[in-house]
């Protein structure tokens, strides 16, 4: 992207098209203030690898608040912290190796699972992002996560770094992916299954037997989630990939290419097949199955499913520093890899 750029370019007149709505309310955990001073304090610690300059961006963005709007109803910071670390750390992750490889991402992928599983137990002796997914573990440890949860939420967070490792093929082709492509990519690299898995700590949704998460219905839902908040993000960004190199994993700029319609047209395209699987989430909503005595209890971890996805959307929609014009942090990691994937 040019250095510099007059906000009318940057914008291209998108900000007169409409954006996504929700019918869900919007809250935010009481202690995020709190957890805001955590995330600047482990910025200045944890992220010395990253320039002067991207750590500042990073502190405007406010990376957590996305985790205390998406998950709102957790008792304590101590079980907000865990979706704040992979929120905050797993942002800045994408941004900070944006154009490594391929198979560097599946190296950092595999280091990663190992130490959120345990597997490899012991703590990184660098500061940054490897020890802080080890400093996840042992905050969640600490704040009894459940352990069918917790290797839910790390095993989602696996497939969202899945998802980061299969794009690079696009991004550093500079190549928009078709359509199902897209799909299965963005379903992971929103990075919202985590979110849905971390929502069951909220209430007494704990208490929910692993096969009502497992079923097709709360599974399709999770999806339906994930994209839903894949596309406002790609919405919402959109004017900053418009004018940055290899940002090619974009609905808009996959209907522009697919159908070699306007700009605008695609843009529209792409919030009506948002909107499309908003209806969706609600005809699934009102159309739950019995679930047994459960069935209140899963009616009500889907609202706050939706809650989710507002709140997200919240952040979204309210950022001033991240999605405008040089709010952006450029990957600063130099892949020392000749391959082109």
């Amino acid at each position: 992207m040019k250095t510099t750029i007059k906000d009318e370019e940057f914008y291209a007149g998108i900000t007169e098209l409409p954006r996504p709505k929700y019918p869900f309310p919007d809250f935010i955990h009481s202690d995020f203030q709190l957890q805001r001073q955590e995330y600047y304090d482990w910025i200045d610690k944890e992220y010395t690898f990253h320039s002067h300059a991207a750590r500042e961006k990073h502190k405007q963005h406010n990376l957590t608040d996305i985790a205390a709007r998406g998950c709102p109803f957790l008792k304590t910071i101590a079980e907000l912290r865990p979706l704040a670390n992979y929120t905050g750390n797993g942002a800045m992750l994408d941004d900070y190796f944006d154009r490594c490889t391929r198979s560097e991402m599946y190296e950092i992928t595999n280091r990663i699972k190992a130490l959120l599983t345990g597997d490899d137990p012991n703590e990184p002796a660098d500061n940054g992002i490897f020890h802080q997914f080890w400093v996840l573990r042992q905050d969640a440890i600490q704040c009894g996560i459940p352990e069918n949860l917790y290797k839910r939420f790390i095993q989602s967070i696996h497939e969202v770094l899945i998802g980061y490792s299969e794009e690079k093929v696009y991004y550093r082709a500079n190549t928009i992916p078709p359509l199902p492509v897209y799909l299965i990519i963005r379903e992971a690299t929103s990075g919202v299954q985590p979110f849905c898995n971390y929502v069951a700590l909220q209430k007494n949704y704990r208490n929910l037997p692993d096969e009502i998460f497992d079923h097709p219905y709360i599974k399709r839902i999770y999806t339906l989630c994930a994209l839903m908040i894949g596309i406002h993000n790609d919405i919402i960004s959109l004017p900053k990939e418009l004018h940055r190199e290899e940002d090619t994993m974009n609905l808009v700029k996959v209907f522009r290419q697919e159908n070699k319609i306007s700009l605008k047209k695609a843009y529209m395209k792409a919030l009506e097949l948002h909107d499309c699987y908003l209806e969706e989430f609600l005809l699934l909503q009102k159309h739950l199955p019995p679930f047994g005595h459960f069935g209140e209890t899963v009616y009500n971890y889907v609202e706050d499913l939706g809650i989710m996805v507002a709140g997200v959307y919240a952040w979204h929609a309210n950022d001033s520093t991240r999605y405008v014009n040089g709010g952006y942090v450029e990957g600063e990691y130099i892949s020392p890899e000749k391959s082109e994937f």
